[in-house]
């Protein structure tokens, strides 16, 4: 494909608008580490929460779904669809407790909810291990999306993608900060979100699907439309759907759907003006991205299936990809490249938009855990405010540098990444959920569970045979008949459930011995924390009686105050209930279904009425 002169103005503008943003941003930012990674801590919800959605909108998730989508159909995206619990559990229940602890990074949480060198053990190591490996396994997903996209839409080398595509967000996300990141992030939701509709919009209209009607009815893609995994099947239905709801939301870490809230979600509720705009900021991001976006990256997907049923026909019309790169997800760069002249700049502009959006939030949030929890921690205490945004500044570029080669060098494709990811955290959740609300959790319960979970997740990927580990598994889980005979991608995706559940069990096992094994935090510590953040609830009951029995008292701000615990469930439930509704009733709209549509959007009004009454009950400052 070529972009003709218009199509070059058009992305030549989106660039000039946003390191204009990161320009005015940077008046702000140099001021201290607090402009720098919070904004001045005084963001508003809806700009928050829009750029929580651009964030998670990144270049590669088009391409995951479209992944899912074209292996194992609609229903495979229960995957990340059931982490809706966790942002639901994160919005009513820990947003208010996170903007409380008033912390500059959620790793600064360590050495207040624990004490001692363990705790700052965990924060120190956590952030290089999170701000670095982890964070730089992100971005490279994101990059190797770019790559994929870059040669498939303009025949470019991956080399030139990822230099073209990493100088402008560096520029504006190490001049502006997060506020830069924010703002920006604004602005390319709009164009990201318009091109993913115009991309879906053209999809259905190519010769081979002839409009929506006839791709809705299309045999091929029978097997492929349900919401919901076949019921009769439980090989199929289990992993997709079952495991997704029952276990990996509440005990997998993963980047923005982190049990408890954590990463760059919390960064952007510690920068919200008070705990009320931090519910809102969540609660917007909740049902944007989980509501509002699916939809026009399942069109293409589906459509993708008759245009290029297979990786053959892909290959066929696109031979310059290469055998490393030509995977399920490569499908909707190549659906985006029948988008005809005119068009295109804005395509690519809204490309570059979702890629820039994530990549500037992962950039900004990697460099506060290395400057606030490792340079200022460790190295460089005393340095100026001046210094520590400088460093800032200097790791944004190193940790481009480093997902550049990530996605040049490792990666194939996305589904290989988002199940390493899941794998590395499988089994710590739990901890992040509990240590806010029982006092018996310390810091080496945080340390056993990431080394055990790290060590599973490299035993389970680098030496346990699949087949030997469906072999020793059957009868115990449901297998595929003929698991066998497949192909080693199919094998891999079809235990890594099993590597799942696995994982999770050993890690939870495993942190709660060591939690009883070892001595609980100081009083001092415990009661400190207490004191800041006031989670309340059965689970401190030993600490607020030990406390007031020793004449220093530590629930002042509780007394006369119902815990409100079941009014937070009652809100997660109902949240989880109204977007889920939401979600499918567009979904019944696009299969044009209007009677189950309006059912589930009655639904989803009603529970909204109810959500808000309930959320009018709880306290919030």
């Amino acid at each position: 494909m070529k972009l003709v002169a218009v199509d070059w103005v058009i992305v030549a503008v989106f660039f000039i608008i946003v390191l204009s943003i990161g320009y005015i941003a940077s008046r702000t930012a140099g001021k201290n580490t607090s402009e720098f990674f919070l904004g001045g801590r005084g963001m508003p919800w809806w700009l928050l929460g829009v750029s929580m959605v651009a964030c998670t909108f990144s270049a590669d998730t088009p391409n995951l779904v479209t992944g899912m989508v074209r292996e194992n159909g609609v229903a495979k995206n229960w995957a990340w669809w059931a982490f809706l619990i966790t942002g639901m559990v994160t919005v009513f229940i820990y947003a208010k407790l996170w903007r409380r602890s008033n912390v500059l990074t959620d790793l600064e949480f360590y050495e207040i909810r624990y004490g001692g060198k363990a705790a700052a053990f965990l924060r120190g190591f956590r952030s290089l291990y999170l701000g670095l490996f982890f964070n730089v396994l992100i971005m490279g997903t994101v990059t190797l999306a770019a790559i994929k996209i870059g040669a498939v839409m303009l025949n470019l080398q991956p080399w030139q993608t990822v230099v073209g595509a990493s100088i402008v967000v560096v520029l504006y996300a190490g001049l502006g900060g997060l506020k830069g990141v924010v703002w920006a992030d604004f602005f390319q939701y709009s164009i990201a979100m318009f091109g993913a509709v115009l991309a879906a919009v053209v999809a259905v209209r190519q010769p081979e699907v002839g409009g929506l009607k006839n791709l809705l009815a299309n045999p091929a893609l029978q097997d492929k439309l349900s919401f919901i995994p076949d019921f009769s099947d439980p090989a199929f239905f289990i992993p997709l759907m079952i495991i997704p709801i029952a276990v990996q939301w509440w005990a997998v870490w993963y980047p923005g759907a982190e049990p408890g809230g954590g990463g760059y979600i919390a960064q952007r509720m510690l920068a919200a003006k008070n705990e009320k705009h931090a519910i809102g900021a969540t609660m917007l991001f909740n049902f944007a991205h989980y509501a509002l976006r699916p939809w026009p990256w399942i069109i293409v997907a589906l459509a993708s299936l008759i245009v290029y049923p297979d990786l053959a026909a892909i290959h066929k019309d696109f031979p310059a990809i290469t055998s490393n790169y030509l995977k399920p997800d490569v499908a909707y760069p190549v659906m985006l490249s029948k988008i005809g002249t005119g068009w295109l700049g804005l395509v690519v502009a809204s490309i570059i938009a979702a890629y820039m959006s994530t990549i500037g939030t992962h950039l900004n949030w990697g460099s506060s855990y290395v400057v606030n929890d490792f340079y200022r921690r460790f190295i460089r205490p005393k340095a100026t405010e001046k210094e520590f945004v400088l460093m800032g500044r200097i790791s944004t570029l190193v940790l481009m540098i480093l997902a550049g080669l990530v996605s040049l060098f490792f990666l194939q494709d996305a589904t290989q990444a988002f199940n390493i990811l899941l794998l590395s955290g499988a089994g710590s959740g739990l901890i992040y959920l509990l240590r806010w609300f029982w006092w018996r959790i310390n810091a080496w319960s945080e340390i056993s569970a990431m080394t055990i979970a790290t060590v599973n997740a490299v035993i389970l990927v680098l030496f346990v045979p699949d087949l030997w580990l469906a072999n020793a598994f059957q009868g115990i889980y449901p297998l595929p008949a003929d698991y066998a005979s497949m192909g080693v991608k199919a094998l891999s995706g079809t235990v890594f459930p099993i590597k799942l559940l696995l994982a999770v069990g050993i890690t939870t096992i495993i942190w709660i011995v060591t939690t009883y094994l070892t001595p609980p935090e100081k009083k001092s510590v415990l009661r400190r924390f207490y004191r800041l953040t006031h989670p309340g609830g059965p689970g401190w009951k030993k600490v607020v009686a030990e406390a007031n029995a020793e004449n220093d008292p530590i629930d002042e701000a509780d007394k006369g105050l119902a815990w409100e615990m079941p009014v937070q469930l009652l809100c997660v439930f109902t949240g989880i209930v109204v977007i889920y509704s939401s979600l499918f009733a567009i979904g019944s709209f696009v299969y044009e279904k209007p009677v189950p549509g309006f059912i589930l959007l009655g639904v989803a009004t009603a529970g909204t009425y109810v959500l808000f009454k309930s959320f009018n009950k709880l306290r919030a400052n």
